[in-house]
C-alpha cells in the first residue's frame, strides 16, 4: 500500500501563492492577446478587459500589411541572429581562455568584463553614438549589431565561465597526451561540453536584442533600418490610431520570445544554476 500524503498547510499556502502569481504574471500576455482582437470602442469603452465580442482577424492581416510590419520583422531577425552568433563565438573563446588556462592577470581581465553588467546604457549612449558615426556606421544595421554585441558579452562570459569551471580538467589533459592541440581541445571537447550554457546564452541574448529600443531609436533612423520596438512606436497615426492593430502587432513581436523561452526553459534552469553554484 502507498503510504498517504500528509496535508501541510504550509504548503498548501505556498501553492496558493505560486498559482496567485502565475495568473498575475500571465494575465498581461492574455489581455493583449485579447486586446489584439478587438476595435478602438471595445477596447477603451465597452469592453476593455472580457474576451472580445468578435474575433477581428482582419487586425493581423492589417498590421502585417498596412504597417510596413515584415521589414521591421526581418529588421530584427537579422540583427538578432547575427548578435547571437558574435556572442557566442567571442565569449566561448574568452571564457575558455580565463577558465581553462593560467596566464597572469586572468582573473583581473575576467573581473574588467564583469563591469558591463553594472554600466548603464543610458551613461553611454551618446559616446556610442559618436563612436557608431565615427566607424561610418550609422544608419546601417551594423550601428546597433556592434553595440548590442558590446553589452551582452559581460553576462554570457559569466554564464560559459561558470560552466566551464564545472568541467573536470582531466578531459584536457587526456586529450593532451593522446597529441590534441590547443584548437582541438576547445572545438572538440569543451565547446560540446557547453552547449546548454551556449543555449542559455543564445536565448538571453536574443529577449535582450530583440525588445531594446532606446539604443534602436538613436542610431537608426531610416524607416526601412527601423526594427520591431522601434517600429511600433510609428504605427501611432497623427489624430487616430488604430489600437486593435496596434495590439495585433504586439502579439507578433511577442511570439518569437515567448515560444522560445518556453520551448528551452530547462535549460535555462540548468545553465543557471550549474554557473551559479561554480566559485571562480
Amino acid at each position: 500500500m502507498k503510504p498517504k500524503r500528509q496535508f501541510h498547510v504550509g504548503s498548501f499556502l505556498f501553492r496558493i501563492v505560486l498559482y496567485v502569481y502565475a495568473v498575475i504574471s500571465l494575465y498581461p500576455l492574455i489581455w493583449m492577446l485579447f486586446y489584439s482582437f478587438k476595435d478602438n470602442q471595445e477596447i477603451f469603452v465597452t469592453n476593455p478587459f472580457g474576451f472580445p465580442t468578435v474575433l477581428r482577424f482582419e487586425n493581423y492581416a492589417k498590421a502585417w500589411n498596412a504597417f510596413n510590419l515584415p521589414v521591421y520583422f526581418m529588421n530584427s531577425v537579422k540583427v538578432t541572429l547575427t548578435v547571437i552568433v558574435f556572442v557566442l563565438i567571442f565569449a566561448t573563446m574568452f571564457a575558455y581562455a580565463t577558465a581553462r588556462m593560467r596566464f597572469r592577470g586572468q582573473h583581473v581581465l575576467r573581473l574588467l568584463t564583469m563591469i558591463g553588467l553594472f554600466l548603464p546604457l543610458q551613461c553611454i549612449m551618446i559616446p556610442i553614438a559618436v563612436l557608431v558615426r565615427d566607424l561610418h556606421i550609422n544608419n546601417t544595421l551594423w550601428a546597433v549589431i556592434v553595440p548590442y554585441t558590446a553589452f551582452n558579452l559581460s553576462f554570457a562570459i559569466m554564464v560559459l565561465y561558470g560552466y566551464m569551471r564545472s568541467l573536470p580538467f582531466e578531459l584536457e589533459e587526456s586529450a593532451c597526451i593522446d597529441g590534441a592541440s590547443l584548437f582541438t581541445c576547445f572545438l572538440r571537447i569543451i565547446v560540446p561540453n557547453v552547449k546548454t550554457a551556449m543555449a542559455t546564452v543564445a536565448i538571453f541574448v536574443f529577449m535582450n536584442v530583440w525588445n531594446e529600443y532606446n539604443l534602436a531609436l538613436i542610431l537608426l533612423t531610416k524607416d526601412n533600418l527601423k526594427t520591431l520596438p522601434l517600429g511600433l512606436l510609428f504605427f501611432q497615426g497623427e489624430y487616430t490610431t488604430d489600437w486593435g492593430a496596434m495590439g495585433a502587432t504586439m502579439v507578433i513581436a511577442s511570439i518569437p520570445t515567448v515560444l522560445i523561452y518556453t520551448l528551452f526553459s530547462s535549460q535555462v534552469e540548468k545553465a543557471m544554476t550549474v554557473s551559479g553554484a561554480v566559485k571562480g
